[in-house]
Parts: structure tokens; C-alpha cells; sequence
């Protein structure tokens, strides 16, 4: 068994086979941008692989044959996907992805933190915990304006940190007040 060529004769015959290797790809894919990226994926597949390559074995038909196995698995690829470019599809989506919810949650977390503390158990007792305002005002210890005031400077105070429009942060969640 004869041994793989050194790195620089394999790289040398590889390069040399660039013109047949853009020609085929054009001809099997019709496209000039797609033909290129399949002879980068070729070149790229082939210099990983250039142990099982046998020297004196011919490098043109080993190379058509991993540009011939990247257009099939391209066609694979691409017969799963969905052209979406208005988006329709993906905000039909029953579950939107979370990282949006997690990054929205830890903005909100961090503004809620730079509140002033009165504030910030105000709108927690009020908006997270479901507590009426009189039964906040009572946990407080302050009277149910004191309270309502607080909640109502903690809402405007989290809009202006989290950069949201009058009106967005008005209603907390679980509250019907």
C-alpha cells in the first residue's frame, strides 16, 4: 500500500484541480455563488481528509467525488428547510424562542434591582405577589396612598430603565388594580 503524499504535493495537486472542481459545481448546482462555497466545502473536507488519500491514485476523481457528496448533502439540507422571508411561519410558531423571554426577564431584573427599596417591595407585593394595595400598605406599614405611590413611581421609574413607551409597564403582572 502505497503511503499519503506529503502536505505540499497534496496541497500542489489539490490546487491544480480548482478550475475542473468550479466547473463541475457550476454544472451540477447552475449557480456561480453556490458552486463556489461547494469547492470550498470540497477543498476543506479534502485537506481534512488527506491521510486516506493514496498517493498516485488520481486526486481528480477523489475530489469530484467529495464535491459530488457536498452537493448531495446540500440538496439533504435544503429539502428540510423553509424559505421564510417574511417571517410569517416563525410567528406562527406555537412556542417563540426563549432566549428572547430570558433576556427580556434579566433587563427587567436589573432595572428592577436599581430601584429604591420602598419601591421595589411595593411593586413586588402589588404586581408579583397579587397583594391588593391595602394589603401591601398594611405589610409596608404605610398607608394605602403612600403605597399607591410608590408603585406608581416604581412603574415609571422601570419604563425609563428599560427604554418601554408610556403605557408599557402600566398593569403588573397578576395585578387587577
Amino acid at each position: 500500500m502505497t503511503s499519503a503524499p506529503s502536505s505540499a504535493d497534496f496541497k500542489r495537486e489539490m490546487l491544480a484541480q480548482l478550475p475542473a472542481l468550479r466547473a463541475f459545481a457550476v454544472s451540477l448546482c447552475g449557480r456561480a455563488d453556490l458552486a463556489d462555497d461547494l469547492v470550498q466545502d470540497t477543498i476543506l473536507n479534502a485537506w481534512k481528509a488527506r491521510q486516506s488519500f493514496i498517493a498516485d491514485t488520481n486526486m481528480r476523481a477523489w475530489l469530484f467525488r467529495i464535491l459530488r457528496n457536498c452537493f448531495y448533502s446540500l440538496l439533504r439540507k435544503s429539502s428540510r428547510e423553509v424559505e421564510d422571508e417574511d417571517e410569517k411561519l416563525a410567528l406562527q410558531l406555537s412556542v417563540q424562542p426563549s432566549q428572547h423571554a430570558s433576556i427580556a426577564m434579566t433587563e427587567f431584573r436589573s432595572a428592577l434591582d436599581a430601584l429604591p427599596s420602598d419601591q421595589r417591595e411595593a411593586i413586588v407585593l402589588v404586581g408579583a405577589s397579587g397583594f391588593s394595595y391595602e394589603e401591601a400598605a398594611e405589610i409596608c406599614g404605610c398607608a394605602t396612598g403612600t403605597l399607591k405611590s410608590r408603585v406608581h413611581r416604581a412603574r415609571a421609574r422601570l419604563r425609563e430603565l428599560m427604554e418601554l413607551p408610556e403605557g408599557e409597564a402600566d398593569e403588573p403582572v397578576g395585578s387587577s388594580v
